[in-house]
């Protein structure tokens, strides 16, 4: 009863075999799988992929990358777009300050109104914060209601950043970073963040969790990751995700009103 809780299938690195990785997902008992469109090029893909398959759902966001892209007319389609029965999550929105690939101001203006537009539609965001700490809690802070729900997407910061996300009722969301050597300040937030808050995710095709660092991420090598948080925890891997999928249903498709496959 695994659950990759954040991917990208809609992405080229899946076009020659997406229905096969999907399969392969299902006979590794992945039960749902959420595929996040970050572009409006991928929007009407991801509904084509999550209409096609009863266990993957789907959100869409305009990326921090791609924050030039965001505005009036798009903010409109993505409206019509957040209308769809499978389309559970608001994202992926948020920072990234470490490739400025869009100006700062740029992404601010964007996250903002994307949280904003969020609201409007009553869906669960999902956040993408990279080396922009203090102004994704600043903004959060100012404009985040716990209404619909939300995940940080990723996690890669420190314990005290998850704390505070956390008492703002974020989920905290641990990537295949985790089975790396680096992840020394990663297993500390793991050790702390409480039953109910916690998920996995793949991020695939990025972010290829150990042993298969270097080759393209798939969604069920989210066990992989799954297996390591519930060893740093003290658990059984099939009862963290036992809660793991529990989590997510709570997030995303009881939100939503969608019927559990």
């Amino acid at each position: 009863m695994f659950v990759d809780s954040h991917c990208h299938l809609e992405m080229e690195s899946f076009s020659k075999d997406r229905d096969q990785i999907i399969g392969k997902s299902i006979d590794e008992g992945l039960k749902y799988i959420l595929t996040v469109g970050t572009e409006e090029r991928y929007f009407e893909k991801v509904v084509k992929i999550v209409n096609k398959n009863p266990m993957v759902y789907g959100a869409i966001g305009i990326h921090p990358h791609n924050s030039t892209d965001f505005n009036r007319h798009v903010a409109e389609t993505i409206r019509g777009y957040l209308r769809q029965k499978k389309i559970v999550g608001y994202g992926e929105i948020g920072l990234d300050f470490f490739k400025n690939y869009s100006p700062r101001d740029t992404q601010i203006k964007a996250f903002r109104e994307q949280l904003a537009l969020a609201a409007d539609e009553g869906l669960p965001i999902i956040v993408h914060s990279r080396n922009a700490r203090a102004e994704t809690l600043q903004i959060l802070g100012e404009m985040y209601r716990n209404g619909n729900g939300g995940v940080i997407h990723c996690y890669s910061y420190d314990l005290e950043t998850a704390k505070r996300l956390l008492d703002m009722g974020f989920y905290i969301s641990i990537p295949g970073t985790i089975t790396y050597r680096s992840a020394e300040e990663l297993v500390k937030v793991v050790e702390y963040i409480p039953d109910e808050r916690i998920l996995a995710e793949t991020d695939a095709p990025f972010l290829t969790p150990h042993p298969y660092r270097g080759k393209r991420n798939v969604p069920y090598f989210v066990k992989l990751t799954v297996t390591r948080i519930a060893g740093i925890r003290h658990q059984e891997t099939e009862e963290l995700a036992a809660t793991m999928c529990n989590n997510f249903v709570r997030l995303f498709l009881d939100n939503k009103e969608v019927p559990a496959e």
